[in-house]
């Protein structure tokens, strides 16, 4: 029998790190050693993560171990950088990091440490060989998801519109204004328009298939009233008829077991739970609309992080993500 892959999770009381742990407690091939939280260290992870009553008996640990395959960062932004040098993180620890310290090229380099970008429909083969992971953010990846097919044929030549609304865990578990539930209930509302944090690294991917991509993407995202999953419209001219546009689109997926191009329109409930990208395309004059569903916690963070941890070490890529869809 094989030995298991010895897990490290630093930042393990919040929503991504809380996602995490209970896809590798039902991972067959890995065994989780530790699960940092300074403020929590000691309690016991159900204590903060009440859905895992029964699941494990583990505490939260204040210390850090070196006997270890793979360390996930579940940090907030900017605390990752910080956390590998502080701690003196071992270059040859595998590393897998889901804030966007990382992403970018210009930023992807510590120390000896190459970060390659984790989208596995994008970088799948570079994932595997690499040692070090910088997890997509969550709109990132379903608009990315949207869009690579197009960029792959060198077919984006126009402006691209978005529109793309994300549930409460989005913004974190730390409260505040825009997130408290008496605020958020019966709401919605823009925020970042046309600055997005995640266009920089949207940009990025697309300009690595089609290099000569210089259209503006505009890119307005908004805050729903409900607690998870993402829901991308895009739009874009194109003199593709629908019909060799969903031909591209199946073709590039094919391979990837995660992305579905559907013929139906697409409610965010299929893939809540799930690590299922859910693609539909229509054609309404000379522009292509696709809809892209995901969750922003599984497929849009804990979920791609398992994701590229398999592709990391030679397992099935769906390995402990058949997750069943809460459709209800």
């Amino acid at each position: 029998m094989k030995s298991k892959i010895k897990i490290g999770i630093a930042g393990g009381a919040g929503y991504t790190g809380g996602e995490l742990i209970r896809i590798l407690l039902n991972h067959p091939s890995a065994e989780i050693i530790f699960v940092h939280s300074k403020s929590n260290a000691g309690n016991l992870l159900s204590d903060v993560h009440t859905d895992l009553l029964g699941e494990t008996e583990m505490n939260f640990s204040s210390s850090l171990s070196d006997k270890i395959d793979v360390l996930f960062l579940c940090l907030g932004h900017g605390e990752s950088v910080k956390f590998l040098f502080e701690n003196k993180i071992s270059d040859k620890i595998n590393t897998i990091d889901l804030s966007q310290d990382f992403r970018l090229d210009h930023k992807s380099q510590v120390t000896s440490r190459k970060f390659i970008y984790g989208l596995p429909e994008l970088n799948r083969e570079k994932i595997k060989s690499a040692n070090s992971i910088a997890n997509p953010g969550c709109f990132a990846t379903a608009i990315q998801l949207a869009l690579l097919p197009l960029a792959d044929k060198k077919l984006l030549n126009h402006e691209v519109h978005i529109s793309a609304i994300t549930g409460s865990t989005g913004a974190g578990q730390s409260l505040s204004a825009t997130n408290h539930f008496t605020w958020r209930n019966n709401n919605i509302s823009v925020y970042k328009a046309f600055q997005h944090q995640h266009l920089a690294e949207i940009t990025q991917s697309i300009k690595q298939l089609q290099k000569i991509f210089s259209s503006c993407i505009n890119f307005i995202p908004y805050r729903g009233n409900f607690t998870r999953g993402i829901l991308a419209s895009v739009y874009t001219n194109s003199k593709l008829s629908i019909e060799e546009a969903k031909k591209i689109y199946k073709s590039y997926y094919k391979a990837h077991p995660f992305v579905l191009v559907s013929e139906k329109t697409p409610d965010v409930k299929q893939v809540v739970n799930t690590n299922k990208c859910i693609l539909y395309l229509e054609k309404h004059g000379d522009k292509l609309f696709i809809q892209s569903v995901i969750d922003n916690l599984t497929k849009g963070a804990s979920g791609q992080a398992v994701q590229n941890m398999n592709l990391m070490f030679g397992l099935d890529e769906t390995s402990g993500l058949k997750l069943k869809p809460s459709s209800f």
